[in-house]
């Protein structure tokens, strides 16, 4: 099952000259964007040629507006996608791939339990890699009007792909969102991180593992990933601890949560490193520390639940025991959330998009709700907050 990320990783930091206009005629902005192209230095032929059997893809507007999963809980969500195949296979890749795992750690500093568990879920270890068009999707993207910034310039990059012979327009397929290959990269992530891992000349995402391991590496290292250092590790909380000191906007060093009474399930925590202590769902769930490299995974995609369940799985890969779900309270329904997240947005919270998705704006608002009407503020939202409100 392929998982898309709700926002892409560093392609948003590409700011393009928006002269092509979104929404209105489908034509006419393929028009604007080849213009566009002939500015940057592409001959009019070659504009024709790219976009020639390019059209719009109804399929891909409904998928991204269709990311339902992300509103599972962490324990439900985390369930689906690790399975003891996904751990065999991972222990199988990481065995078969030693040398190219062991090089990514030399020369991009990134663990290779990390990068098994993207590729795991983004593709299944490279055996669902998405069957749109992806320069249609990409064009389709750029046209709508939702985040047109993050798509047009992906056209430009993929054409420059193409002039390198690394695309075909007709023929090359991913993700509905424009990522190809085995951990779904967009085109100017491709063209400035791609990494030719089998020495053959060519940067191969969708056919050649170690091009995709490097390439993976390579762009988490970009986006700043610390060498050496851990991302997640799974805590036992102490019954009494200072809910309000948990969260994501919050951390200390590992050693104060120490003395405050929490402690690693297994292993040591990392000593003075910077941690935040993460309460999937609340108080009565599981529990991790959140380390800094864990915050890196979220320009990778910007889901909670999605970034969790990938850090978590990561740790698995590497070892670590199967997570304790404890026993969290029920989760409110979609509606029940959309309808604390409108009553949160009217005391002054920014919860973002009333979407019945717990993101991280939520969680911060409901931790603040909790504070002021004196309930245990783990960010968790329960029926009895929402009666509260």
């Amino acid at each position: 099952m392929r998982l898309i990320p709700l926002a892409m990783c560093a392609a948003l930091a590409v700011t393009p000259a928006l002269s092509a206009p979104c929404g209105g005629s489908f034509g006419g902005f393929i028009a604007a964007i080849k213009a566009e192209a002939v500015q940057k230095g592409f001959a009019p032929a070659e504009a024709d040629r790219f976009f020639a059997v390019v059209a719009q893809d109804n399929r891909v507007l409904k998928a991204d507006r269709s990311q339902g999963v992300f509103r599972k809980t962490f324990t439900d969500f985390s369930g689906n996608l690790i399975s003891q195949g996904r751990i065999n296979n991972g222990a199988a890749n990481a065995k078969k791939y030693k040398a190219v795992f062991d090089r990514a750690a030399k020369d991009y500093g990134v663990s290779r339990g990390i990068l098994l568990s993207f590729w795991a879920f983004e593709t299944d270890y490279g055996k669902v890699q998405g069957d749109f068009n992806t320069v249609n999707a990409l064009a389709t993207l750029g046209h709508d009007c939702r985040r047109p910034a993050l798509f047009q310039p992906q056209l430009h990059a993929a054409m420059q792909l193409w002039k390198r012979g690394m695309l075909d327009p007709a023929k090359t397929t991913g993700a509905w969102a424009g990522e190809i290959g085995m951990v779904q990269m967009l085109p100017a992530d491709i063209l400035e991180r791609g990494v030719d891992g089998d020495g053959d000349g060519k940067v191969s995402l969708k056919t050649s593992p170690p091009d995709a391991i490097l390439s993976g590496a390579r762009m988490l290292r970009d986006l700043g990933w610390r060498k050496g250092e851990p991302w997640l590790q799974e805590v036992v909380v102490p019954a009494d601890l200072d809910w309000s000191k948990t969260g994501l906007d919050k951390g200390m060093p590992a050693s104060d949560w120490a003395r405050l009474g929490v402690k690693a399930r297994s292993g040591k925590l990392a000593g003075n490193l910077r941690g935040s202590i993460l309460l999937p769902q609340g108080r009565k769930g599981p529990a991790f520390i959140a380390y800094p490299n864990y915050n890196v995974l979220f320009e990778w995609n910007k889901s909670f639940v999605y970034v969790t369940t990938a850090a978590y799985f990561a740790t698995r890969l590497e070892g670590a025991p199967a997570f304790n779900p404890g026993k969290p309270d029920a989760p409110l329904s979609e509606g029940d959330m959309k309808a604390l997240q409108t009553k949160l947005q009217a005391r002054g919270h920014d919860v973002g998009k009333i979407d019945g998705i717990l993101g991280a704006l939520s969680r911060v608002a409901v931790q603040k709700e909790q504070v002021r009407l004196g309930l245990p503020a783990d960010a968790w939202p329960t029926r009895a907050l929402l009666g509260r409100l």
